[in-house]
């Protein structure tokens, strides 16, 4: 009889497929959950700049360049225009103060001058003439008064007397009257004319008073353009050595026309450019310094000029103690400005890295040293030399510094 053979439940084949299959499903599950799926390039480790993160001083400054300028600077300018009539001084002349230098002319303010000074002469003579009319005038009153004076003293003498004789029975009434008249005519006589003494006493000083400022007010103005002439002769308005100084005989220079400068040589400063992202962080007193000849020199910000042109604003610095011997007027000297002082902070070098990743992060080299993985890091201040890293990196660490335009922001960088 037949027997019945019962079917294997796990042949080869079934247990090759069920392997088969577990191990697609592993490799399935390990690229997505297991395997490292950051992008990564190959380069030349040779061909970059590896720096080491360090924990030292750090100060924030820029590089300024100053040029060296008088410590005092007085412009000269034409007060009044004219023609240059004569040259006292050449360019980079050394002046004494009140030194003539040029002479200008100008017939209009010569003219003006002879024209006032002829006026006054004028008023000046009727002046004069008017005190010497017054004074006749006074002379006349004061003999009138001494007259009516003598009159009234005769009238009142002989009318106090015939007043008696009337009285006595001596004389006629009509002759008494006759006195009294007479007494009552001088006395009115006199009161009228010393009235009219005192009202013209009056006026006369009034108008003298007049007269007496009116010639006041021309010679004041006199003075004024006698010094309008004096100012066509332009003088050292301090002692100093001429500069920028460009004059001709018969040149013409306008009113208000820079005609040079005198600079005082008795010390120097430095005018210096900034650019005017900084204008907020920029003040008077905030320090600078320089090398010069071996030696370290510190200045400070005394004036800021506050017209921004080219994108910069221009300062003043004065040297706080000692200047260094030998510069001279014109030379450029590279400033660092600081913004900060001397702070412990964890710093790396700059490099070309900056311009691509803005300092949000940078790559960071493992122990090992094979390879390099980006991180997130932050910047705060720094220097021509420096950036202070707030946070990502820890001191001793290692990194990528040079530019990473070849690098198409790769998550991993691997050195052959």
């Amino acid at each position: 009889m037949d027997r019945i053979i019962k079917k294997k439940k796990w042949t080869p084949a079934r247990i090759t497929m069920l392997a088969l299959g577990s191990l697609l499903a592993f490799f399935i599950i390990y690229l997505l959950f297991f395997r490292d799926n950051a992008s990564r390039l190959y380069v030349d480790r040779d061909r970059m700049t590896i720096a080491t993160v360090q924990q030292g001083s750090f100060q924030e400054f820029i590089p300024v360049d100053g040029t060296v300028q008088p410590i005092v600077t007085i412009y000269v300018d034409a007060v009044f225009g004219g023609r240059v009539e004569e040259i006292f001084v050449r360019d980079g002349a050394f002046v004494e103060e009140g030194d003539p230098i040029l002479r200008l002319s100008n017939a209009a303010i010569e003219m003006d001058y002879m024209y006032r000074e002829n006026n006054l002469l004028e008023v000046l003579n009727n002046y004069q003439n008017t005190r010497l009319s017054l004074e006749r005038n006074k002379f006349a009153l004061e003999r009138q008064m001494a007259d009516l004076e003598y009159q009234k003293d005769i009238a009142t003498k002989d009318f106090n007397r015939k007043r008696v004789y009337n009285q006595s029975g001596h004389i006629s009434e009509e002759e008494f009257e006759n006195a009294e008249r007479e007494y009552n005519i001088a006395r009115r006589r006199y009161d009228i004319a010393y009235r009219a003494m005192q009202h013209d006493s009056v006026y006369t000083e009034t108008q003298m008073i007049q007269i007496k400022e009116s010639i006041d007010r021309m010679e004041d103005n006199l003075s004024m353009l006698n010094r309008n002439l004096e100012n066509l002769t332009i003088t050292a308005p301090i002692s100093g050595q001429l500069s920028s100084f460009d004059a001709e005989r018969g040149e013409t220079k306008l009113s208000g026309e820079n005609l040079g400068q005198i600079d005082v040589l008795d010390g120097f400063k430095l005018r210096a450019r900034i650019d005017e992202r900084y204008v907020n962080r920029t003040f008077v007193g905030q320090q600078a310094q320089f090398d010069y000849g071996g030696q370290n020199y510190q200045l400070e910000i005394q004036k800021i000029y506050s017209n921004i042109t080219a994108g910069a604003f221009e300062v003043d610095l004065h040297f706080n103690d000692e200047m260094p011997e030998g510069i001279r007027r014109g030379q450029t000297i590279q400033l660092r400005l600081q913004f900060s002082g001397v702070a412990d902070a964890i710093i790396i070098p700059r490099g070309g890295f900056y311009q691509e990743t803005g300092g949000n992060w940078i790559y960071v080299l493992d122990p090992a040293g094979n390879q390099a993985t980006k991180r997130r890091i932050r910047i705060g201040r720094q220097n021509i030399h420096h950036y202070e890293v707030l946070e990502g990196l820890e001191q001793g660490e290692q990194v990528i510094t040079s530019s990473y335009d070849a690098f198409g922001g790769k998550d991993r960088l691997i050195f052959r």
